[in-house]
This record gives structure tokens, sequence and C-alpha cells, in this order.
């Protein structure tokens, strides 16, 4: 089957965007491929440092004939207009068709259109996919107006192997790639994605993105291990430096012991951020070692010992200089660091930073109160939290906040605790992250998000459709993930309203994310007053559990048809039937089970909700289910009487108001 090859050649293209622009090529091209009718078996597309390629396998060499139809005059219409409808289609009279509508006869022609070549149709879907390409930053250069990511130097564009020819701002496809910068050849004449790849991987290319990365970390791997030591995983550097070469050689570097001395993460980022580089352990020990790895573009002639060596200096200077910052910070007391606090603005309406730590102190005072945490301790950390904000070291690396303030307060004798408290408050900082360990780190964490999301909800500063600024969505699930991971009572009743529902719609989509019945959640939520998280949501995994069984089941069928037959005759006779059932009324024996059966269970439920024991509800109301099956087995509803219809109308009111003491059936689906 035909195929069709683009490769589009330009200067280094940022790391971070070559998945993305791969992708976007992919769904611009194919779309277009399909909207111009062409179909096509597969496509694969690939981002790399100097070209992102894709490969259309099995596309029609032909888009296939259509016929269009063109409605025309009514028959006795003037002779002109007739003409002038005959003009626009190239048919004759006879070629016409004639049609009724309620108006009378019309014409109707019928045009039948070939289908364009592939070649055509690709001949214009690659130059618009170009000047439309949805780059996030672009530039333009030279007098061209063509605006890419770097200058664009070269078209590949080949479909059953020959060139589809076009131009676009002075570059015309053709079927001339080239190799490595340094290594390979600058001429390399290819006609499918196959021998593109074959020929390219020979002149140092590795066209695919994942193909490079399990590369470098194998590679990776491999050396740490002939040293005795483990690399320290990193998948986001790993990407990255897949990114920035096209034949990945994996080299080791060493620096000065001396450096050890200032904390790990310090040493990993800094050579991560300024060089690109994988920071190694002791596999014995699991210690930091003095060595790095680094990720270079070719094979050196001297094995890499010049690369190394130079490599070795740069990551002396930048060690030096995160070594100072570590000693300088530790003059300084965290208390005085927090002091600096003051003259920060955290926010034009919600003052400093100082007097947000204020904020975050108290609050996490009456948190520590309610889930049993050292209140003291608590607030201590708040008081710290934030105090390495102005630290030289996180000045330089903003990523270690919180990290360095454990460093630091340890450092400082802090007790342990609090410490701890420092480094985990940011945390989770997204839905991967883990969750504070200790009761304290968690009332600061709490303590640090609500103040957030109170705060900006104060100066009404909400997420709006997709924009977040100030990342509130994120802040409401750390809270959601804290308080359902760690089994906390937490009510939310400071917050407001309106607050309270942005909860309630954040954890219907944690809940949902962990597989939980989105009518289950909904029907749990509509009892309203849910300012508890975690009763909520054990709440719904009762529900859920108790409507995996048969009594579940069938009730639910049953409280649904009795909710049907309400619905139906309240809208018919202009009225409600909530109100006492009278007993008196009540003559058949299933009909008097059910009243009693009610009310038991009415009692049963109330008071296992009283005890928070939501099983336990679930089982009183399980209990509805053989005297609700009972009643619309052998009583007429809406008998004759009118006195026993409004009694037994009453008495499907009382079983649509038991359920709801546990969750509004009506929005449950089933």
């Amino acid at each position: 089957m035909p195929e069709l090859l683009i490769e589009l050649f330009s200067e280094e293209i940022p790391a971070g965007m070559q998945p993305k622009a791969a992708e976007n090529l992919r769904q611009m091209v194919t779309n277009a491929l399909v909207e111009a009718g062409l179909t096509y078996e597969g496509a694969q597309a690939h981002g790399g440092a100097r070209r992102i390629v894709l490969s259309v396998e099995g596309l029609d060499a032909k888009a296939a004939d259509v016929n269009e139809e063109r409605k025309g005059p009514r028959v006795d219409a003037p002779q002109p207009a007739i003409e002038g409808f005959l003009k626009s289609t190239g048919l004759s009279l006879g070629q016409l068709k004639v049609q009724d509508d309620k108006k009378g006869q019309f014409y109707l022609a019928i045009i039948r259109k070939a289908g364009r070549t592939a070649t055509e149709i690709i001949a214009e879907v690659v130059p618009d996919t170009i000047r439309k390409f949805p780059w996030p930053k672009s530039m333009r250069w030279g007098s061209g107006s063509l605006r890419w990511v770097r200058p664009l130097h070269a078209i590949v564009c080949t479909f059953d192997g020959e060139v589809v020819p076009f131009e676009i701002e002075g570059i015309h496809s053709g079927n001339v790639t080239r190799g490595h910068r340094f290594m390979g050849s600058q001429h390399i004449e290819v006609r499918r994605f196959e021998d593109y790849a074959q020929k390219l991987q020979q002149n140092f290319v590795v066209v695919d993105a994942h193909a490079r990365i399990e590369t470098i970390r194998t590679e990776a791997r491999n050396l740490a291990f002939a040293q005795g030591l483990e690399l320290i995983e990193d998948e986001g550097l790993l990407k990255e430096t897949a990114g920035l070469v096209e034949w990945p050689v994996v080299l080791m570097g060493s620096f000065d012991e001396s450096f050890l001395a200032v904390p790990p993460e310090v040493i990993a980022t800094s050579i991560k951020n300024h060089q690109k580089c994988f920071a190694l352990r002791n596999a014995a020990t699991g210690q930091l070692a003095n060595r790095y790895l680094l990720v270079s573009n070719l094979v050196a002639r001297d094995g890499g010992k010049t690369i190394v060596a130079g490599n070795n200096k740069v990551i002396a200077a930048r060690l030096s200089d995160a070594k100072f910052f570590w000693d300088q910070d530790r003059k300084v007391k965290l208390a005085d660091w927090a002091k600096k606090l003051d003259a920060i603005t955290f926010h034009a309406k919600l003052g400093s930073q100082g007097e947000r730590v204020q904020r975050i102190e108290n609050m996490a005072a009456e948190i520590a109160r309610t889930i049993g945490a050292d209140v003291e301790k608590a607030k201590l950390a708040a008081r710290l939290a934030k105090a390495d904000l102005v630290t030289g070291m996180v000045g330089e690396f903003p990523e270690l906040q919180g990290l360095m303030g454990r460093y630091y307060a340890l450092d400082q004798g802090v007790d342990p605790d609090v410490a701890d408290a420092i480094r985990d408050h940011y945390k989770p900082v997204g839905p991967t992250d883990t969750i504070p360990v200790s009761r304290v780190g968690q009332a600061v964490a709490l303590a640090d998000k609500l103040d957030t999301l109170n705060g900006f909800w104060s100066i009404d500063e909400k997420p709006t459709g997709s924009k977040d600024p100030y990342a509130l969505r994120r802040s409401a699930l750390g809270v959601i993930r804290i308080v359902l991971d760690k089994n906390l009572r937490l009510p939310l009743s400071f917050c407001g309203d309106d607050l309270i529902a942005f909860f309630a719609d954040r954890l219907k989509v944690h809940l949902k994310e962990q597989g939980k019945r989105h009518d289950l959640i909904d029907a749990v939520f509509a009892l309203g007053n849910q300012d508890d998280l975690l009763m909520v949501t054990k709440r719904v995994e009762a529900l859920s559990k108790f409507l995996d069984t048969d009594d579940g089941k069938n009730l639910l069928a049953g409280v649904k048809r009795a909710s049907n037959i309400l619905r139906i005759e309240e809208k018919k006779d202009g009225r409600s039937y909530d109100g006492d059932v009278n007993i008196s009324q009540l003559i058949k024996g299933e009909e008097k089970a059910l009243h009693t059966a009610i009310t038991q269970a009415v009692g049963q439920v109330r008071r296992a909700l009283r005890e928070e024991d939501f099983g336990a509800a679930m089982a009183a109301i399980a209990k509805l289910r053989a005297p609700v099956d009972a009643f619309f087995e052998h009583v007429t509803v809406n008998d004759k009487d009118a006195t026993f219809r409004e009694n037994r109308l009453r008495l499907l009111n009382n079983i649509r108001a038991a359920t709801a003491e546990v969750a509004d059936f009506s929005k449950i689906e089933g």
C-alpha cells in the first residue's frame, strides 16, 4: 500500500516541544487527508532535535468520486433562469432530474466530481499545515513571512516513494535529508519510512524518541552498575536529554568529594538544571556518589575524555555556588529569615507573605486540635514553613523550597517533626505526589492550601473554564487527598457555601477517577450540607456496596417505581402526598407490613447515621426490599376509593422519604 513520508528539518527544536509537535503534525495532516476524501491504515510521528517526522501507511492513491446534488429552478421558471442553471452546472436539460416538493416540481442536477489524486491533495495539505503549525513560540528569519520554531531548512515529502512537489517560502519539497551534524552524511536520499529510518541510523540519527530514551536509560544503568553505583531515576530528565541529542552516548564524570557535604538534593538539582546530568548513588549504602552521568551527542575519538573534563569544570563551578549558598544561609536562623517575609507581597489584595504565614499559623493550630496533632509543633512549623523562600539557595533553586527549610531547621536543632512538616507542607503537589506522613505535617499542609483557597475566594479570583492561574483546583485536590488518605474528620463549615460547592465538584472528579459511579456521587451530594469530605466518601462507598447486592438492586427498582407513580399522580392531581399515613386506613396486610417496616427502618437508619455507621444504615434500608416487593404485588395504589388511594400514595412518599435518609435514589441510574 502507498505510504506518505514527511520530514520537516530545522535548527534545534526545544526538547519540551518535540512530543507535542510530532502529535500535532500527525493530527493536522491525517485530519486534512480524511477531510479531502482519503483513508489510511495507520500513522506514526516522531520528534527529534532537528526534525519532526510523519509516516502515513496504507494511504489511498486517489479520493473516491462523489456526486454533488444541486437544486435548480422550478420547471415552470422563466427560460433565462433555467439556462443560467444549465450553464452553471455544465449539463444539458435532458441530464437534469425533475423532483417534487411542496411548492411544485423543480430541476435537480447531479454533478459527478472525480476524486483528486493523493499527490494533488498532499501538495495542498502539507504546505497549509506548515503555515498553520501551532508552535508555542515561533520566529521569522530572513525576509520571509513563514514562522517556525527555528529556521526551517528542508522538507522531505514523498508518496509511494516519489517526491510530492510543492514550494513554501523558497523551500522546495524533495527526498533528501541530512544525517548527524558532525558524524553523518549531509545528503541522504530516501523513499519510504523504512529506508529513511535505516539510512539515518547508519548516519548516527535515532529517529524514534522512545528508542533514544531507552538507549540512554540502558547505557546509564549499565555504566553505573559497572562502578558499583545506581542511577537516580529521573523520567523527566531522560525525556529532555533524549530530545537534545540525535545519537545518545552516555559518559561518566566526577566532582570533588568535599561537595558531598551539601544536601544531596541540592547537588542533584544543580547538575540537572545547569548541565542536564544524572546523579548517582552508592549501590551498597544508598548515599549520593561524587560521580554523575552526562549524555553526549557524538562518539568522540578520545572516548569522551575531553567532553567529561570540560563538564567536570563547569559542574565544579556550579557546585561551588551551591556550597556557598548552603554555608551562607545557615548563618541566619530560620526565624530571622521568616521576618523578611513581611517585605514580600503575596498578592496585592491579600497582603504580604508574612501576613499569610500568620493566617496559616492560626489555621494550623485549629486544624491540629481537630485532627489530633501537636498544636505547638504545628504552629511552629507553620511559622517557619515559608522562611526558606528568602534564602539564597531557594532563590537559585525554587523547586527546593520546603526541602531546604527542613535542612536548615535540622541544622539549627529544630524538632524533627517540625522540620519534616516544613518540608511536607506543600504536599501533595500533584496527583502522584505523596501525602505528609505526620499529623503535624498534615495540619500545616491543610492550613496552607485552605488559606490559599479562602483567600482567593474572598477576592473573587476563582478558576474559570480552563484558566486556573493560582492552581486552586490543585490546592482543593490536595486537601481532598490528605483528608481521604489519612481518614481525617475536617468539616469545612468555616468555608463559604460557594467554596464548599467547589470542593464538592473536585471530590466528584477525584472519586470518578478512582472508579466511583458518578450517579452515586450525585445521589449522596443531593442530600445537601456535605462539608465533611470523608463522610461523603464513606456514604458513596457504602451505597455502592449496597447496590451491588440483590437487595439493593431490587429495592432501587421498587423505589423508582414508587417515585414514578407519585410523580404521575401528583402532577395529575396538582398536589403533593407528603404527610403522615393514616394507620386506621391500612386494610391490607402488605400495606400494614410496609408501613411498619418503613417506621422501623427510618429509626434504625437515623441511629446508624448518628453513629456514622453507613454499612448499618444500608443494612436497615435493605430490610425494605421484601415488604416493598410484596406491596406492589398485592396492593393497588390507585384504588377506586379516594381515601385508600390518598393513603397509599402517602405510603409511597414514605418509601421515598425513608431511602432519602441515605441518598437521593432518583439520581441513581438503573
